[in-house]
């Protein structure tokens, strides 16, 4: 995290202790100044830069199947208090198709069948249950009566919660965004402030490069004259490390 007098210049969020598994240790340092970096919008760098992000892709171990492994499992639902619910979950979660409601025989008017055509206890029997079916039938028909009466007024009501909730939503979210563009408006501040610092910075960086290239370099020419004096002297025979040695008390005193 890059500080300028105690300034923030990237945001870095602290793992929460609820979260076990987004320790500090795993945790991601954002370095990237993308207010004040536009290299990447040179082509070339571009280029190496995705070709740099694949390679190290290939280089891997983790696969994008293990990228969650990581996160605490889901809890299990027993659906103790709706097994209904609980029947439906594990239909859905076989694949299985639902189960088709049969409406023609719900409506059907049931008779005994023939062989019990003369039966009085059948026909008592299917008599009370088609009963059964005609007061259902009534019931229902009530029912759609005052759905029809008080049923618009409960929708409307229904709308007028729902508009409420919307608006209160609508007002978080934009408080919300108001927050994230606050931070986005002080990092890109600090950002483009710090970044003459910065320029500054990097071309005294440039500059002591240059000049220990150019230091390397007029060594390397002294080491080469030293070394061709030397090949110069011992071809005339003179032994320079007795005159050095003679030469070094002198300076001394």
């Amino acid at each position: 995290m890059a500080t300028n007098n105690g300034d923030v210049l990237m945001l870095e969020a602290a793992p929460e202790a609820a979260r076990p598994w987004a320790s500090a240790a795993n945790a991601e340092v954002i370095d990237a100044l993308p207010y004040i970096d536009d290299d990447y919008g040179n082509p070339l760098i571009k280029s190496e830069v995705d070709r740099l992000v694949e390679e190290e892709m290939r280089r891997s171990s983790k696969k994008p199947a293990d990228f969650l492994k990581d996160l605490p499992p889901l809890p299990k639902f027993d659906f103790k208090n709706c097994p209904v619910l609980g029947k439906e979950y594990e239909r859905v979660r076989a694949g299985k198709p639902p189960v088709r409601i049969d409406f023609e025989s719900r409506y059907k008017l049931e008779l005994p069948p023939a062989n019990k055509s003369n039966d009085a206890a059948a026909w008592k029997q299917y008599l009370q249950k088609n009963q059964r079916s005609l007061q259902q039938k009534m019931i229902e028909l009530e029912n759609l009566e005052l759905m029809s009466k008080l049923g618009p007024e409960l929708w409307r009501q229904n709308n007028h919660r729902l508009e409420v909730f919307l608006t209160r939503m609508q007002r978080l979210a934009q408080e919300q965004n108001k927050e994230i563009e606050k931070v986005n408006r002080e990092r890109k501040y600090h950002q483009q402030t710090t970044s003459y610092e910065l320029n500054a910075l990097s071309q005294e960086w440039r500059q002591l490069c240059v000049k220990n290239m150019e230091i390397q370099s007029a060594c390397a020419m002294l080491e080469t004259q030293m070394d061709s004096f030397k090949k110069e002297a011992a071809e005339r025979g003179w032994n320079l490390e007795e005159k050095l040695e003679n030469v070094e008390p002198l300076q001394m005193q």
